[in-house]
């Protein structure tokens, strides 16, 4: 019987490693747990963002390799050209949808148009005024050059009637100072040290763009934000006044085929980075996916709108990721499970009515062979079958459900001891 129940329970278990092996050849092998991401000039804020991510992933075991560039522009070729998985871009730029394949996972902070020009006594708020000036907009290839581009066209502003350079960030500022430009576009998060320096300094404007709410309607990308009177310096009460500036955000941007395992993790690990309150951002503002020129992946969009899965709730990410993509044994394991259920329960009355009707094989040896004993092998098998009393109770545990059946072993043992007795007591009176 125990070998009988050691047999089945073997093929059993050997036929569900079988069927798990077979479906576990259909489920996507993990990610690989490694990407490159664009950023931008090493001073800019593209790159410090990126190094907190690398600081933040890598303590997941997470590695992140970092290429620099000239900004957003060449980052959009860096991911068509398939060198980079993930890039910073700033929202709105110009892209060809049907040469590049890209998805947005998330705004990440806002980065304002800042217009600085020199303090010669007066105020700009129009664009137009600028005409005729000489004007730094960024490097080819940078987001300040694509949007400084577009705020200028609309206005009518070219190399025709005005001077327009293409310096770096560095270089610009400087030329600003030494006088040899009039202005300059940069399009950067307030914590540069570039937009302190040029805040603080008193021979230096900042343009306050009283139509900035008519390039927001134009620029579903762009949106009208105030920087307050004394902000940057309450003691030296910098800036001097409320100035009205135009804003577009820091997206990350990846390839199609970035993995949905890793577009979870960098979005679960960002949130705390950049959610909280800052100059310009509210508290849980950011990341988001509202007003993005590019459209967000559909695990971006998932998780935007569900958040963490229980699993993630529950689970260090690499565990809860795992668990749900093992998701699908779930299917074969219910088809195993609802008849080893049904079986299950046969099986173990069968394994513990066993222990008890093992006994009857030698309980009925006995019994036969009382009929042609003599007296003194009829006492030498009392003896006998009083071991065997013994031996059962000692071996024989069973739940008290079935105790029933174990008195009904041993009641049949009393009587084949009854009747053993009553043929020694009828030899003795022969």
């Amino acid at each position: 019987m125990k070998n009988k129940f050691l047999i089945v329970s073997l093929l059993t278990f050997v036929f569900i490693i079988v069927v798990f092996y077979i479906t576990i050849q259909f489920i996507q092998p993990p990610s690989k747990k490694e990407f490159v991401i664009a950023s931008g000039s090493i001073n800019g804020q593209y790159h410090k963002t990126a190094l907190m991510y690398k600081e933040i992933l890598e303590k997941q075991k997470v590695k992140v390799n970092i290429v620099t560039s000239n900004g957003s522009i060449d980052n959009l070729k860096l991911l068509k050209d398939k060198k980079v998985d993930m890039a910073f871009v700033q929202n709105g730029i110009d892209y060809d949808q049907k040469d590049i394949q890209i998805r947005s996972l998330a705004s990440t902070f806002y980065e304002p148009l800042w217009i600085f020009y020199k303090n010669e006594k007066y105020s700009m708020n129009y664009i137009v005024e600028l005409t005729s000036k000489k004007i730094s907009i960024g490097k080819e290839g940078s987001g300040s050059y694509d949007l400084a581009s577009k705020i200028l066209s609309d206005s009518n502003i070219d190399n025709e009637n005005s001077k327009i350079f293409n310096y770096s960030t560095e270089e610009g500022k400087n030329k600003l100072l030494k006088g040899d430009i009039d202005a300059i576009f940069l399009v950067s998060a307030p914590s540069s040290s570039v937009i302190k320096e040029l805040l603080e300094n008193p021979n230096i404007n900042l343009f306050s763009l009283k139509r900035a709410k008519a390039y927001s309607r134009k620029y579903s990308f762009l949106e009208s934000i105030k920087l307050y009177e004394g902000t940057i310096n309450l003691y030296k009460n910098v800036p001097s006044e409320d100035i009205n500036l135009l804003t577009t955000t820091a997206s990350l941007v990846v390839r199609d085929d970035f993995s949905e395992e890793l577009t979870r993790l960098v979005l679960k690990s960002i949130k705390e980075l950049h959610n909280k309150k800052n100059l310009f951002e509210a508290e849980n503002q950011f990341p988001n996916i509202d007003n993005i020129a590019i459209p967000a992946s559909e695990e971006a969009q998932r998780y935007f709108t569900y958040g963490d899965t229980w699993l993630e709730k529950i689970f260090p990410y690499w565990i809860a990721s795992n668990l749900d993509r093992l998701k699908i044994l779930i299917i074969p394991l219910l088809t195993l499970l609802i008849p080893l259920i049904k079986g299950g329960f046969p099986l173990y009355t069968w394994s513990v009515r066993s222990k008890i009707y093992r006994w009857y094989d030698e309980l009925q040896a006995l019994d036969l062979s009382l009929e042609t004993l003599n007296n003194e092998d009829l006492k030498a098998k009392l003896l006998e079958i009083e071991e065997l009393k013994k031996e059962i109770k000692k071996e024989t545990k069973v739940p008290l459900s079935y105790m029933g059946e174990y008195y009904d072993l041993i009641m049949h043992l009393e009587l084949v001891i009854s009747k053993l007795n009553t043929k020694i007591n009828n030899l003795k009176g022969i």
